[in-house]
């Protein structure tokens, strides 16, 4: 059995050298830019900076539900 020859028409990726490290570069992606970033962070939905207590009380209390009826 003989084995097809390998295609060595396919370029070598390029690769750049980063802070992290070297990476390679595959064509046809670009990378993600700072503006990017940034707009991707801005539609997020908003996150709490400390924890939050649960709304158990009033409309939210799931707990009062599980109650039996007292007569």
């Amino acid at each position: 059995m003989s084995r097809a020859a390998p295609d060595n028409s396919i370029p070598p990726l390029d690769a750049e050298q980063t802070p992290i490290g070297v990476q390679t570069l595959v064509s046809g992606v670009v990378p993600i830019t700072p503006a990017q970033r940034l707009a991707i962070r801005a539609n997020a939905p908003m996150e709490p900076k400390k924890a939050q207590r649960p709304a158990d009380h009033g409309l939210f209390d799931t707990n009062s539900r599980n109650q039996i009826e007292m007569f």
